[in-house]
């Protein structure tokens, strides 16, 4: 049995940052599937760290998972992404993200399905969604 694979957007990272008691959504991610993140993710979720302890515990998280990056070989698709996004005005890291996403041939499940909308040939599974798989199979599992 082969192991899904997922990207996790940040707002999923930053939530695992703040979570209190039971499990995170990123815990309960990888659990059921082995996670990657992008390096725009690791752009942003540390242009966002304050403090020391804050940047540490980033860093934890990203060695939680593999960091996707880009290369010459791939920059060629993830640009063809971002000058369509660019292009209808939309932010910059999104376009980025999905960029490497559709270059990996990976799904990207995130909070915010919209920050990724209109982008074709992304797919985005909505955080909620996952939730509610997990718990399905939790309980059938038992």
């Amino acid at each position: 049995m082969s192991v899904q694979k997922i990207v996790v957007d940040t707002d999923i990272i930053l939530d695992h940052l703040v979570h209190g008691d039971g499990a995170s959504l990123l815990r309960m991610t990888m659990n059921a599937y082995f996670c990657y993140t992008t390096v725009f993710n690791a752009i942003e979720a540390f242009s966002m760290a304050r403090s020391k302890k804050e940047i540490q515990a980033v860093d934890d998280a990203m060695s939680a998972m593999k960091v996707l990056g880009l290369n010459a070989k791939s920059a060629k698709s993830i640009g063809k992404v971002y000058s369509n996004h660019i292009a209808v005005g939309k932010k910059v890291l999104p376009a980025l993200i999905a960029g490497v996403c559709i270059e990996s041939r990976l799904p990207i499940v995130t909070m915010n399905p919209k920050r990724f909308s209109r982008i074709k040939h992304l797919r985005v599974i909505p955080a909620q969604k996952l939730i509610t798989n997990s718990a399905a199979t939790e309980m059938t599992s038992h």
